[in-house]
């Protein structure tokens, strides 16, 4: 992804972006204000990037939420389930399932908190670090070829732009 294909309205998979790649029967379709919109452009690039870690992840059996999940349950074991749905914004019915799933899986476990009797403490069994291990292999190889598509250096000031967004503002 390319610095003249975001201003050019074009990212890779688009109907645009494909008739430029040889498909000349289609017709080129005007975008007007979106190619001003900072929200389509980062769905349009939001849904390439999920399409493709997707795919990577598909070797594993695993979804992108689950990997996150695991890795920051990895990063922080004995964290409790509502400190692990609010840091990673999901709902916390939803994460149940998900954490449902991947204890069945066996790649975590619910231990009993030794802080707080009514809460679980999270953590990865052996069979999760393992798989988290590799997961993490498959989403570097992901982030190299992000990084391949927009180059290493606007790669950077992305993380740099999106990490300073702030939900609150």
């Amino acid at each position: 992804m390319t610095e003249g294909a975001i201003k050019g309205g074009t990212l890779p998979g688009s109907s645009v972006a494909a008739s430029q790649s040889g498909r000349r029967n289609r017709r080129e379709i005007d975008l007007d204000v979106l190619t001003q919109h900072l929200g389509y452009f980062l769905r349009r690039a939001q849904v390439w990037v999920f399409q493709d870690f997707i795919k990577t992840l598909s070797a594993i059996d695993l979804r992108p939420a689950q990997y996150s999940v695991m890795v920051v349950i990895g990063a922080n074991p004995g964290l409790s389930q509502a400190e692990l749905a609010e840091r990673l914004a999901i709902e916390r019915a939803r994460l149940v399932h998900m954490l449902d799933h991947l204890q069945k899986r066996g790649l975590t476990e619910r231990l009993p908190s030794p802080t707080d009797r009514r809460t679980h403490a999270l953590q990865l069994t052996r069979e999760g670090q393992k798989l988290l291990k590799r997961a993490k292999a498959l989403a570097a190889k992901h982030e190299a070829r992000l990084a391949e598509k927009l180059g290493p250096d606007a790669r950077e000031q992305m993380l740099q732009l999106l990490r300073g967004m702030r939900e609150d503002t």
